[in-house]
């Protein structure tokens, strides 16, 4: 038993609610159960209840046992004087206020419909990764669509927190926010972090200076992120080099650099190492001149790809390393990649901004360019499409991945329109 379960309960009234006595013997009738809170205190705000002759508005607070108000320290709380009643699974202590009077208190073991709690049994005890996989098809497809809109805003929603974060750190300097926040998508995972520091390193107060000659912006990265082979007879790394020594002189970067070490490689096809992909993110600043007004201001789709489908420089389109000529051509930024970049990138990026300037038609915008990528294909993805859900667009499987991560994985049935549906279903 705990406190989600009884919170549902109570809250849908999955009890035998007719002729309710308190545990002090006085008659009880629910007329509201109140506004669930998700803050601190008590765990439902403006209850309607009658106890005995009297009508009371206020708060409930919901335990497993009664005891538990004096675990959680709710006796020294004043949040805690607007309870009403003390609604709980077992009463194992009366709580008296500070005032000295009885908290009411309704015990809901013995009252509570079997069936409820033999169906959330069920579903937390489901060994299928998606717990109401073998319920799945008795939910009609309201319901699943409607969770399935519900999950893409909630990823959003997270994702644009993270630039808000970003944009806070930045001191609301969106083109800084910007620079950065793709940058640690160029890393794609593995390199995220490291590119995260590299950006640190080489503001882009810094790059945005050099941004119309690609030599500079490349010495600037390639020397900050400690990549540059110290002696070469390479023309091209030995032009790079002089121009670091001067750039890193020019804006004391030199002790900040980073070690090489810090950058991985391991089990990576040559394509995606981070010295190609840093070369492609070179371009795409010296290609762009201001990321963040080419994003923000791009409708067309196609604009958005073709923003980020940038070839390297000639030296990073045969070479995969410093000194390492590959046999073949050094494939461009692809179509998957760029898809990535716009999915992790371009997107929470645009709804961050939706969210910072109060302008819900950017976010339709956003949710437009997810529509017009392909969906996903990975493990979770795939477990969905057995189940009968529609996989069709990038806005479909980042949906999918969020309602399988946020709720699936923890069991969050109650929170899932799909989940409660199938409880309510066994309660009537």
């Amino acid at each position: 038993m705990n406190e989600d379960i009884l919170s549902f309960i109570w809250r849908f009234q999955y009890f035998a609610a007719e002729a309710l006595y308190t545990d002090e013997g006085s008659q009880l009738s629910i007329i509201r159960t109140g506004h669930r809170n998700g803050n601190s205190g008590p765990d439902f705000s403006e209850a309607r209840v009658v106890i005995g002759e009297f009508q009371w508005i206020g708060s409930i607070e919901i335990h497993v046992k009664s005891s538990d108000w004096y675990l959680h320290d709710h006796e020294t709380d004043p949040a805690y004087e607007t309870v009403i009643l003390h609604v709980v699974w077992e009463n194992d202590r009366p709580v008296v206020r500070r005032d000295g009077t009885l908290l009411p208190t309704l015990t809901l073991k013995g009252i509570v419909k079997k069936s409820v709690l033999e169906r959330y049994t069920q579903l937390q005890d489901e060994t299928e990764t998606i717990p109401c996989a073998p319920m799945f098809a008795q939910v009609n497809e309201i319901q699943k669509y409607g969770m399935l809109d519900r999950t893409l805003l909630e990823r959003l929603d997270k994702k644009a927190s993270l630039v808000m974060e970003l944009l806070a750190r930045n001191n609301n300097d969106w083109e800084e926010t910007a620079y950065q926040w793709l940058a640690r998508n160029f890393g794609f995972k593995l390199n995220d972090a490291p590119f995260t520091r590299l950006t640190e390193i080489v503001t882009w107060k810094i790059i945005r200076k050099h941004r119309d000659k690609l030599s500079q912006i490349e010495a600037l990265l390639f020397g900050c992120a400690g990549l540059i082979p110290i002696e070469s007879n390479d023309f091209y790394i030995r032009q790079l080099r002089t121009e670091y020594q001067f750039l890193s002189a020019k804006y004391g970067l030199k002790t900040q650099q980073m070690n090489g070490h810090e950058w991985k490689n391991l089990r990576m096809r040559p394509a995606g190492f981070p010295t190609v992909r840093l070369a492609q993110f070179a371009r795409l600043i010296h290609k762009n001149g201001s990321l963040f007004s080419e994003i923000i201001s791009t409708s067309a789709f196609s604009s958005l790809q073709a923003m980020f489908h940038t070839e390297q420089s000639d030296y990073w389109q045969d070479h995969y390393l410093f000194e390492k000529k590959s046999k073949g051509k050094v494939p461009f930024l692809g179509k998957d990649s760029v898809n990535l970049l716009i999915i992790n990138g371009a997107v929470p990026l645009l709804v961050g901004y939706a969210k910072h300037r109060q302008q819900p038609e950017l976010l339709e915008k956003a949710i437009y360019w997810l529509s017009e990528i392909g969906a996903e294909k990975n493990r979770i993805t795939r477990e969905w499409e057995m189940l009968g859900m529609k996989v069709t667009t990038a806005a479909d499987s980042q949906a999918l991945i969020e309602w399988y991560n946020h709720y699936c994985t923890f069991r969050k049935c109650l929170e899932c329109t799909v989940g409660a549906t199938l409880i309510r279903s066994v309660s009537l």
